[in-house]
């Protein structure tokens, strides 16, 4: 049987904003993932091949050798403990900022009185990191979902959570407070994988870093053309 890789890629908007970056390094999936329901997809080059999981994973997957590469956020694989990975691109999409927000009004955490405040999120490895560079103690609350809800239903006083256009924070009366880490995604390899198929993996990375930088020097020219185009 011909040797070939398997990449672990997460539906939403990951994958959305893979896919793209993918064709450029000649890897095109055969049915359109956005409509198929199969979970393993073949591609045009038949020495690739698709898995679509769950976002956090993907880590998982990949540490464990199910599949040689996969595409994460970085907000997911600080929260995996890294075992067993390579981190060797960072892809420049999906990206946004992990915020420490609450309600408006609420004062810094550092000036925060009456016992330990109490934060509300879906990446606790990276929020207890955060206070306690600061010197600061919390109780956190693993939630999965909805992080918003939680100051306005009273179960916590701060969120830490992702934040692109902060829409949704404003719409429930919640500002951002402080930048924890710009995330985007990046390509992990299993490490195992990289000297096994070191033939396969290197040409793959040659190429994904190609279509990386093209993408990049794309927006950067749109985004030179839009200001450009201001008033």
């Amino acid at each position: 049987m011909t040797e070939r890789l398997t990449i672990a890629l997460s539906k939403g908007r990951i994958l959305r904003e893979a896919l793209p970056l993918l064709a450029r390094a000649g890897v095109v999936p055969v049915e359109e993932p956005g409509s198929s329901r199969r979970l393993i997809l073949e591609t045009r080059d038949p020495g690739v091949r698709l898995v679509v999981v769950r976002a956090a994973d993907v880590p998982t997957y990949v540490a464990w050798g199910a599949a040689d590469l996969g595409v994460a956020g970085k907000d997911v694989l600080d929260e995996h403990d890294g075992e067993g990975l390579y981190e060797p691109l960072d892809l420049e999409i999906a990206r946004c900022r992990m915020m420490l927000a609450a309600p408006e009004g609420t004062p810094p955490p550092g000036r925060w009185r009456g016992g330990r405040p109490r934060v509300a999120t879906k990446y606790p490895r990276a929020t207890r990191r955060f206070f306690a560079a600061r010197g600061l103690q919390v109780e956190i609350i693993k939630l999965y979902g909805s992080m918003e809800l939680a100051p306005l239903a009273g179960l916590a006083d701060y969120i830490v959570d992702l934040v692109d256009t902060g829409a949704t924070l404003r719409a429930n009366g919640l500002v951002a407070l402080e930048p924890i880490a710009p995330i985007s995604s990046r390509l992990v390899a299993n490490k195992a994988a990289m000297k096994i198929k070191h033939a396969l993996i290197k040409p793959f990375l040659r190429r994904m870093e190609a279509a990386v930088a093209a993408q990049r020097r794309e927006r950067e020219q749109s985004e030179r053309q839009a200001e450009g185009a201001r008033p």
